[in-house]
């Protein structure tokens, strides 16, 4: 898949989410075959950017190209600003959000409550469009609620503003991550358009990624919550769509291993104390399926240093690799 001057790897992309695709995770899915990933969502407000968070947010130290940076935002001058200040800081691809159903998002009326004004997205893809020299892409929903599904006008209105890619998450703001996904929905933006069309939503398995290419005519995936604790997903489903064949699953050894290096770079980046914190909700995904996984989850989140919470991860998972068998689902 062609996005400006870059060529993927292929067509799967890490979705933006908050609080998981921080610069070690999306290394990580890089590592183990997504062609893309894009980060956690940035504020365009400029009075945040030089907080520590915001600035771990637009880290992008040895990660490879093309780097995409996710802002949000509703004012127009403002995203345009964002866009030119991270372009100057490393960007490569600047995306912007118009899909979270977030309340704290919606409230301040950015994420996919923008969704409801149309003439306000022309403004903001038209200003972020000409104060950049490089690709802008979009990620939003169908719609606002069922009543009002307008993600085919929205596609064209990006389109004609010079957005070079199109995300799509196949549910509206209202259906948050519950229900159907509308992958017909998708298939009709695509029809739409010309520019690469990214369909997202519920697809976790390489066969359910075939499914909704053939089914959407989509030029690409993007997958999220399938990827946390599973990040060799994306090897799974670049293998399949490649051969038609299924990859083995990972053992615990692999696993432990994966794991154990994601951690390495979460204490790097955050340092002791948050890294341990931010470390729990990754070991407790990594380790769902497994027999004792709820014991296990239960007593890693006790732990309060590096040294405690990898000592725990390496017998948990020896373990498993010792009982010499699949993961199962835990009790």
């Amino acid at each position: 898949m062609q996005l400006g001057p870059y060529t993927l790897a292929n067509n799967l992309v890490v979705a933006p989410m908050a609080g998981v695709t921080d610069r070690p995770f999306r290394q990580l899915c890089r590592r183990l075959g997504a062609g893309m990933a894009v980060s956690e969502m940035v504020s365009s407000n400029s009075l945040l950017w030089g907080s520590e968070k915001t600035l771990r947010r637009a880290n992008h130290d040895g990660e490879p190209e093309p780097r995409s940076v996710q802002l949000a935002g509703a004012d127009p001058a403002m995203m345009a600003e964002a866009a030119r200040h991270n372009m100057d800081r490393g960007a490569q691809i600047i995306d912007i959000n118009m899909g979270c159903p977030a309340k704290k998002v919606c409230n301040v009326q950015a994420g996919s409550a923008l969704l409801r004004d149309e003439p306000l997205v022309g403004r903001i893809l038209d200003a972020v469009v000409g104060s950049v020299a490089i690709p802008v892409t979009l990620k939003i929903r169908t719609g606002w609620d069922r009543d009002h599904r307008n993600g085919v006008t929205i596609a064209r209105i990006a389109e004609a503003a010079g957005v070079r890619a199109l995300a799509v998450h196949g549910r509206t703001r209202a259906d948050a991550y519950q229900g159907e996904v509308e992958y017909d929905t998708i298939a009709a933006i695509k029809a739409a358009v010309r520019i690469p069309v990214i369909a997202n939503g519920d697809i976790d398995s390489p066969q359910k990624a075939k499914a909704v290419l053939d089914r959407t005519g989509a030029d690409g995936i993007m997958i999220g919550r399938a990827a946390q604790g599973r990040p060799w997903i994306f090897r799974e489903i670049a293998h399949f769509l490649r051969t038609g064949t299924l990859l083995p699953d990972p053992g615990p050894t692999e696993i432990r291993s994966i794991l154990l290096g994601h951690l390495a770079e979460l204490y790097r980046f955050y340092g002791e104390h948050l890294g341990v914190r931010i470390a729990r909700k990754h070991i407790s995904w990594y380790s769902k399926g497994f027999v004792g996984g709820s014991i296990f989850r239960h007593a890693i989140n006790q732990a309060e240093t590096v040294a405690e919470q990898t000592d725990m991860v390496e017998e948990f998972f020896a373990r498993q690799a010792a009982a010499g068998k699949p993961a199962e689902i835990a009790a």
